[in-house]
């Protein structure tokens, strides 16, 4: 059901998500977080999901290596 401003929970559980993953991963504050805009904050974390995924192929391709 939507919020006041047409928000639903599944929204909102997204935008959580984001800050805990920025909060986690990216060492930034629930406050640093929270006031990215929308766009930069989108931006952040597929960029930071991006780098994770690059750097666990890398390990893969490491530990291929070493086999």
């Amino acid at each position: 059901m939507p919020g006041f401003f047409g928000l639903t929970v599944e929204y909102i559980k997204n935008v959580y998500e984001q800050f805990f993953y920025l909060k986690l991963h990216g060492n930034w504050s629930f406050w640093e977080a929270y006031n990215l805009p929308v766009k930069m904050r989108t931006w952040f974390v597929q960029r930071l999901s991006k780098h994770y995924e690059e750097k666990n192929k890398e390990m893969q391709k490491q530990s291929r290596k070493k086999k």
